[in-house]
């Protein structure tokens, strides 16, 4: 079962879309090897993804992600893996990954600057209820691991980003006039709210609240 998100983690689920109104590449080392070890190295990190969410981070060990694997030995996890923390960072790859392969074809194909607000929140608030495995195990990385996941500059980065959208809809005339940075902020906390709501009542309307977001922020950023 995949632990239900706490109020802690509301600054870090932005960092699973540091990407934002762009498409990031992110490459994952795979070119030089063979489709056998890709292959092997994908099924590592799915189940090392499942045991971080259903056990966290201090409790997964590689005996636990070998065994959800069904690999015979720890062994093979060493092969294709420097050890704890470089099958951590292959995690968060992948999530992060999935994050932008899901947000960024919705943001890019939404046209004017609105209607990308309009996806940008959608689509953030989509991946954390379709994904939630995915989630837990990316936000567990970053709150236990200092060599991994510790640091806010994707945090910083996503809100710039955002910020910069609202500019270049301010110079469009697409926004009225405000604090690009200060609603940027506003917009990260507003999404990154719904891990509290979760952590109250886990039953939260994903979809209804995402709704929710875009018409407030949609009132909030129109022209005067």
């Amino acid at each position: 079962m995949v632990p239900t998100l706490t109020p802690n983690d509301v600054a870090h689920i932005a960092r699973t879309s540091y990407n934002l109104l762009i498409r990031a590449t992110i490459s994952t080392g795979e070119q030089g090897r063979t489709f056998t070890e890709n292959a092997r190295r994908a099924q590592i990190v799915r189940a090392a993804i499942e045991t971080i969410g259903e056990l966290g981070y201090h409790a997964t060990s590689f005996a636990q992600i070998a065994k959800r694997a069904g690999l015979s030995s720890t062994g093979m996890i060493s092969y294709h893996f420097r050890g704890k923390d470089d099958l951590m960072r292959a995690v968060m790859l992948e999530v992060t990954g999935a994050a932008s392969a899901y947000l960024a074809p919705r943001i890019e194909a939404a046209g004017d600057h609105r209607a990308m607000l309009h996806a940008y929140i959608e689509s953030n608030l989509d991946f954390v209820r379709d994904h939630p495995a995915e989630v837990a195990a990316l936000l567990a990385i970053m709150r236990a691991s200092r060599t991994v996941g510790g640091g806010g500059e994707w945090l910083g980065a996503a809100i710039n980003l955002i910020a910069e959208h609202f500019a270049a809809g301010q110079r469009a005339g697409a926004f009225g006039e405000f604090d690009p940075l200060a609603m940027a902020i506003a917009l990260r906390q507003a999404i990154d709210g719904i891990h509290w709501l979760l952590a109250v009542d886990p039953d939260t309307d994903v979809t209804a609240f995402a709704r929710e977001l875009v018409a407030t922020f949609d009132r909030a950023t129109g022209p005067a």
